[in-house]
């Protein structure tokens, strides 16, 4: 009689004939999901607000002139590309009203920006600049155009 070792496939090669469809379905669902959930405009907002620096710079300037704001949340780094990507984009007017609210990173503690601007020729005029933050909630309200 021989004693020759019997060796034992690994796992991933004794299942794969249910494990490969199943993985399959799952990444089809979630592009789906994606799929369904993203609009054609949110798309074309997102895209948008990656050009639009100029409209972040902005109004990150004036809140890190706020005092509370630096109090507060301290100074607030420049926006990254996927704070953009995660937040809250809404333009109107044919792309000349804009409503948005994004995460930022200030040197204290984390926040959202709210900020709502028209579009005069290639200059932005704010209306509303809001910086929030969770623990503490707090709301501090940087600049606030009265309505017309």
């Amino acid at each position: 009689m021989e004693n020759d070792l019997i060796e034992k496939e690994n796992w991933l090669k004794r299942n794969w004939k249910w494990v490969l469809p199943i993985i399959l379905i799952a990444v089809l669902f979630l592009i789906g999901i994606l799929a369904a959930s993203t609009s054609k405009e949110n798309i074309t907002d997102i895209a948008q607000a990656y050009s639009d620096n100029l409209l972040f710079e902005q109004a990150i300037e004036k809140a890190n002139k706020n005092p509370n704001v630096l109090e507060n949340v301290g100074k607030i780094e420049p926006i990254d590309q996927l704070a953009i990507l995660e937040g809250n984009i809404l333009y109107s007017n044919n792309h000349n009203t804009v409503r948005l609210s994004v995460r930022i990173n200030g040197a204290k503690r984390k926040g959202k920006l709210d900020l709502s601007a028209i579009k005069k020729g290639t200059e932005w005029k704010y209306q509303k600049i809001t910086v929030r933050t969770k623990n503490p909630e707090n709301e501090i309200i940087v600049l606030e155009e009265p309505q017309k």
